[in-house]
């Protein structure tokens, strides 16, 4: 985890991209803006600016790792499995082929304040992607509401 807040991959906000979003955790005032791009069903490109304690900004890092030139459907599963392993309290000890450095943060679910910190860049992923015309959950599933 400190690998990625020292030196994060994918930071500094991108051209071309769909759609940005800032959002801001007011718990503790991390902020993150984000940016992506979508080309057809994949996430070509995800940058972002983040400002915060060493969660956010690692979270963030390992987002961009797990998000950016990856088909819509593996984006989902490893939202899914990031915010199931976050909001487990401890329970979900994450799945390392799934989450890759983000197992780092498996801990974090230990602590309900830090959790915002942690998926704070991935709740903005979402509403990025819902502008982009590409929305997190799955057609079918999108149907179904």
């Amino acid at each position: 985890m400190l690998e990625h807040s020292k030196r994060p991959h994918g930071a500094g906000l991108r051209e071309p991209f769909g759609a940005q979003v800032h959002h801001v955790n007011t718990s503790c005032g991390d902020e993150v803006t984000l940016r992506v791009a979508v080309d057809h069903d994949v996430v070509s490109d995800v940058s972002y600016e983040a400002v915060g304690c060493a969660i956010s900004r690692a979270s963030a890092s390992v987002l961009h790792d797990l998000v950016a030139g990856q088909p819509l459907a593996q984006v989902r599963a490893s939202s899914d499995a990031m915010r199931a392993m976050l909001t487990s309290v401890g329970k979900d000890p994450g799945d390392e082929d799934v989450l890759g450095d983000g197992i780092a943060l498996a801990g974090v679910s230990k602590y309900p304040a830090r959790v915002k910190c942690a998926l704070l860049g991935w709740m903005a992923l979402q509403d990025a992607l819902v502008q982009a015309g590409a929305p997190m959950a799955a057609p079918s599933e999108e149907h179904a509401r």
